[in-house]
């Protein structure tokens, strides 16, 4: 019996012993993928702008100011047409933006013939990269979320915050809603801008009457998105706005209007009901809707996003609060971009 008891004793110890030298290294390796999981690195944050000709200034602005407020891991995408990407790209290699991750990407305009109804009265309207946003699943493709921002932004919080930003099961984007923030209200009446669907559509048309949208709906503004290209793609949204895109230019339902929204509209009709909201202090707006309104400097200091949609942008002259925009230009190496100030 008391050899059996020292046998079953020798066993145990030898089984211990066993599991300590083989299972401990293998405890070890799932540790170490663990770590180097999708789940434990730090997630890259897509962010989309363009580079148009004459205003690269502005998307470098922006760039700088994303890249100077966060420590994310952001990579920009840099959108552009053929001719100007060796401009933008010359431009960040020698410049102290040369530490940020960016791709450029060259966007097609060939896309969109037919789909462009001409509109004299706001032809910069018209120009091709305004409607990259249409196009985000088919240019950024290995990406669930993207951040979308007009070139004539400046970014004064963490984007982290902003790519944080929940969407609702079923929505494919967060736009900033034009009745969201109180403050703002009087800056739109003084200027005469519009923040309903009756700024945006022609309700005299029949096409828009039978949308079922009140013309007092409240608009919202696509210079900021918060994307979901999973979404985007299953709802094929690209393929029902180029057919807005199409209709407009058969029966002019929007291009003369007062907002003259071209690029605005189609998303105003898509995404009727179908999108989240974005915290109103990440897209403060209408800085660019006149050269004599102004904000007030705290409200200013509080704002993590400035936005200068309209005729008046901060490196031409007269705009407003162009200080807070100059913070962020950087000089063009080459010399071909240059601020307009009264004195110049």
């Amino acid at each position: 019996v008391n050899q059996i008891l020292l046998l079953l004793l020798v066993l145990t110890v030898c089984a211990i012993l066993y599991n300590k030298v083989h299972k401990a290294p293998s405890a070890l390796k799932n540790e170490a993928v663990d770590l180097d999981s999708p789940e434990e690195m730090e997630e890259e944050i897509p962010v989309v702008i363009c580079a148009a000709a004459g205003r690269m200034g502005a998307a470098i602005a922006a760039i700088s100011s994303i890249y100077s407020n966060t420590e994310a891991n952001v990579l920009f995408y840099i959108v552009g047409l053929k001719n100007t990407i060796p401009h933008i790209r010359k431009w960040i290699e020698n410049s102290k933006l040369k530490e940020i991750k960016f791709k450029v990407v060259e966007f097609n305009p060939m896309v969109l013939k037919g789909k462009i109804r001409q509109d004299a009265s706001r032809p910069e309207l018209l120009q091709p990269l305004n409607f990259v946003r249409f196009y985000l699943p088919l240019l950024i493709q290995k990406h669930e979320k993207v951040i979308y921002l007009d070139d004539d932004v400046i970014v004064q919080g963490d984007i982290q915050e902003l790519y944080d930003t929940k969407l609702a099961p079923g929505h494919a984007a967060a736009f900033s809603d034009d009745c969201d923030l109180p403050s703002t209200h009087e800056m739109v009446r003084s200027v005469g801008m519009q923040n309903t669907y009756m700024g945006f559509l022609d309700y005299r048309k029949q096409a828009i009457r039978d949308l079922g949208i009140s013309p007092s709906t409240c608009s919202f503004n696509p210079g900021v998105i918060v994307a979901n290209m999973t979404e985007w793609k299953h709802q094929r949204l690209t393929k029902q706005l180029e057919k807005w895109m199409q209709r407009n230019v058969e029966e002019n339902l929007y291009s003369s209007t007062l907002g003259g929204g071209v690029a605005t509209s189609p998303m105003l009709i898509v995404f009727h009901g179908k999108y989240s909201a974005i915290n109103p202090m990440w897209h403060i707006r209408h800085l660019g809707s006149s050269p004599d309104a102004h904000y007030s400097e705290h409200f200013l200091q509080e704002a993590k996003l400035l936005h200068w949609n309209g005729r008046y942008k901060p490196w031409d002259y007269p705009s407003v609060h162009t200080e807070l925009w100059e913070n962020w230009f950087i000089p063009d190496p080459s010399g071909k971009f240059k601020l307009t100030r009264p004195d110049s």
